[in-house]
């Protein structure tokens, strides 16, 4: 298993890197761009979709859940990201470390571990295709 996860991510990279999607290192709080969607052939009614998270100085995501089939595997790529997955430890991970979310998690801390310098991760979803919405911010 960890190494499809490696080759998903990999492919997911090459994806990103060929994306024409303008980053945002300057925005305070998360930008969060698509950069990969596709069925996966042999499973069907599930889709692998790749999302970049990049965090300005200090930016956060408010805490969420996600797609209820959304199975996550995240990496970080630049910078330190914090996290906390359900009533887990909030934990520091830097670039090259990864975690994964199960379906029905609560993510309540997601941030930027810097105030000075941006971080990206990449978030890899295996997901029911009909899924429309992979985020969804608890209500306040």
């Amino acid at each position: 298993m960890p190494k499809l996860l490696f080759v998903i991510a990999a492919a997911a990279a090459t994806c990103l890197s060929m994306s024409k999607a303008a980053a945002h290192d300057s925005a305070k709080d998360a930008s969060v761009t698509l950069v990969f969607d596709q069925a996966i052939p042999n499973v069907p009614g599930k889709s692998l979709r790749a999302v970049l998270v990049e965090y300005g100085p200090g930016g956060h995501s408010p805490s969420h859940t996600h797609a209820h089939s959304a199975f996550i595997y995240a990496t970080v790529l630049e910078g330190a990201v914090k996290s906390q997955i359900n009533d887990g430890p909030a934990r520091v991970f830097s670039a090259g470390e990864s975690f994964v979310e199960m379906p029905g998690d609560h993510h309540r801390l997601s941030a930027n571990a810097s105030a000075t310098d941006p971080s990206k991760l990449l978030a890899i979803f295996v997901v029911d295709t009909g899924e429309t919405e992979l985020t969804t911010p608890d209500h306040e």
